[in-house]
């Protein structure tokens, strides 16, 4: 377990951050395109190309690399066990919250979602540079620990076993197009039996610097269309980058998430994988 650096939750506002700013513990990290970080960023953020949190192999696209590749992630951030990590982008949350599921599936829990990312920063008005942060080395770096994994990850085999068994709700949050199978991103369309279509996106209040909607809103839109928040689900998308949004807003809901990071590219390109294809009705 890690030492809690800060008083910041699992999702913060910017004006919650400001305090903070410049706190040799703390640590900002930015996933916006490159062109928008060497624009204007945050005080003190680090750009991380979001690339380096997966593992990419002929099937599957957005795999959790492997330790030694964590490993070396963490030295490159030079994070230590007492910094807490705050994560944003330019997408509404996407990328950054796949970086915190990367991280908590490593053992490290100290992270902090910045709600609606840089866009809601300068809806605020706050202070942004062009400066490029120099890390400065910590005398101890944070041990990645991969056993935590299983509580945060779900692989193909034992959801294709809950699947069989009925065990498992699943939560396709790709686009419509993607799962009713008329958009193809793989070399077969549809979705896995059974899975609840809900968007990422639609969690998004594009009209207030893409922040998320009211949780309570959707809280209900969730259970309206099937799934129980008391019950565990698997949340799938392309690559893991879009349920990396998704798998942040079961944590604040209190729900029992696992993401599948295998996501459609992997169990869509395997010849055996169960697919239904068309809309499912609930």
């Amino acid at each position: 377990m890690t030492t809690r650096a800060f008083d910041l939750g699992l999702l913060i506002e910017a004006e919650q951050l400001i305090p903070y700013l410049g706190h040799p513990q703390l640590r900002i990290i930015d996933l916006s395109r490159a062109s928008v970080y060497e624009q204007l960023h945050l005080p003190h953020a680090v750009h991380v190309r979001p690339n380096v949190l997966l593992q990419q192999d002929e099937d599957a696209t957005g795999l959790l690399p492997d330790e030694a590749a964590l490993q070396l992630w963490i030295q490159q951030l030079n994070l230590s066990p007492e910094h807490h990590v705050v994560a944003y982008d330019d997408e509404g949350g996407a990328w950054a919250g796949r970086l915190i599921w990367n991280l908590h599936c490593l053992g490290f829990e100290n992270t902090s979602l910045l709600n609606g990312g840089i866009h809601a920063w300068l809806g605020a008005s706050l202070p942004t540079t062009a400066e490029i942060t120099e890390i400065e080395p910590v005398s101890q770096l944070f041990c990645v620990d991969l056993s935590h994994a299983e509580r945060y990850r779900i692989e193909y085999e034992v959801l294709r076993e809950k699947l069989e068994q009925q065990a498992i709700q699943l939560w396709d949050c790709r686009s419509k197009e993607e799962y009713t199978g008329l958009r193809l991103a793989a070399r077969r369309g549809g979705h896995m039996p059974g899975a609840v279509h809900f968007e990422w996106s639609t969690a998004l209040n594009r009209e207030n610097h893409l922040k998320l909607q009211p949780l309570e809103r959707t809280r209900q839109r969730l259970e309206n269309l099937g799934l129980c928040l008391d019950q565990p689900v698997v949340v799938y998308c392309q690559s893991h980058h879009r349920s990396g949004l998704a798998y942040i807003i079961g944590r604040l809901l209190g729900w029992q998430i696992l993401a599948y990071d295998g996501a459609w590219s992997e169990w869509g390109n395997r010849p055996d994988s169960p697919i239904v294809s068309g809309e499912t009705p609930f």
